[in-house]
């Protein structure tokens, strides 16, 4: 359902100020409540044919993306695709580089998303790994860690919608660098502690799991951690290392598709969703009043006023989430501490997908310094 000018309209014309607040909030709800759930978002395509090696899909942006995808439908399907082998107008042929789960065949409706892996560390990529678990203000938050022998660790903090699962397609490099690694989860999240409220805000409370996990790691025997987060949870990065009270054991930041501009952001969200403008607006507000997020103190992340260590900057030009200027004005303040690297043509925090060579080269020669 498209919710509307006229709705707006039609709400402050009947008198009731209270309906159009009811609207806001309504809006807001997309915000406030984000949900584990990485195809909710995509656009159904219909599978045009299949043959060896290849699928045809309805030609849209998305199918016509580089990189590799996964293909998912029904209840369990799941395949993963590659490059683009022909795209004309009546649809677009990429490589099938492997069928997981379900069958694939012409006329399936499937959804394209970031998710090549499922599944865990052992069971995604191979890796041994251990289920931990940091102490949070409510309770355990439990986490991936993989062993290395470096003596600086990896904190990787996946974002909203999403879950650790996120984290899976950057772990491969890391265990070639011999770092160890720990994917959190933070409240809200399957098998973590619920917000006291049940509300998400945006990084300005969950800051402080990001931060039970870096107290994890240092009780743990690491001498300094890298802070990596994916779109809010790179916003969380950012917040952990200017405001925790072990942020001088963070060397390092990775931040991947980052909301820095949080009123645009909200308002994009709510448009990808269908929302025309004047209600995005009301929306944004309703989930600034309910979270009563902190938006001086997204300012001054916006503008790098507390940064102190080197930051991978990763973002798309074409994010229709995080607002590509909001990362080149703060690369372009903190140019002393902030690498930006563009990546063309990518979704908003599906960057590795985009180009996994491109990217995993990004963070080797990033990191490699701080070993």
């Amino acid at each position: 359902m498209r919710w509307g000018t006229a709705a707006v309209v039609a709400a402050a014309a009947a008198g009731t100020g209270v309906a159009v607040l009811a609207l806001g909030r309504k809006v807001s709800e997309r915000a406030v409540h984000p949900r584990a759930d990485h195809a909710s978002g995509a656009r159904p395509i219909r599978v045009l044919g299949v043959a060896a090696g290849r699928v045809t899909l309805t030609r849209t942006v998305e199918t016509a993306r580089p990189g590799r995808y996964a293909l998912e439908w029904g209840a369990d399907g799941h395949a993963v695709v590659g490059e683009v082998l022909q795209s004309d107008q009546q649809g677009v042929t990429r490589r099938l580089e492997r069928a997981d789960t379900g069958t694939l065949e012409t006329g399936t409706v499937v959804r394209l998303t970031p998710r090549v892996h499922l599944g865990d560390p052992t069971t995604a990529l191979g890796l041994p790994f251990l289920e931990t678990a940091a102490v949070g203000e409510a309770g355990p938050l439990p986490a991936w860690y993989l062993d290395g022998m470096r003596g600086t660790w990896v904190l990787l903090v996946h974002g909203p919608g999403a879950d650790r699962q996120q984290t899976l397609p950057v772990i491969p490099v890391l265990h070639r660098l011999r770092l160890p690694v720990l994917a959190v989860t933070y409240r809200g999240d399957e098998g973590a502690p619920a917000s006291p409220d049940g509300l998400g805000h945006f990084g300005d409370t969950e800051w402080r799991d990001v931060e039970a996990a870096v107290r994890l790691a240092l009780d743990s025997g690491a001498g300094k951690v890298v802070l990596y987060g994916w779109s809010l949870g790179a916003t969380m990065a950012l917040q952990t290392a200017a405001r925790s009270a072990w942020a001088e054991a963070v060397s390092g930041l990775i931040l991947d598709s980052p909301v820095l501009d949080w009123s645009r952001t909200v308002r994009r969200e709510a448009a990808r969703a269908g929302v025309s403008a004047p209600l995005a607006g009301l929306g944004a507000l309703a989930a600034q009043g309910r979270s009563g997020v902190d938006l001086a103190g997204f300012a001054r992340l916006a503008e790098g006023t507390d940064l102190r260590v080197p930051a991978l900057l990763m973002q798309s030009p074409d994010d229709a989430v995080a607002p590509w200027p909001a990362a080149a004005r703060l690369a372009d303040r903190r140019e002393d501490l902030v690498s930006l690297r563009p990546v063309p043509g990518a979704a908003h925090a599906a960057l590795w997908n985009a180009d996994p060579h491109g990217y995993e080269e990004n963070l080797r020669r990033f990191l490699t310094p701080l070993l």
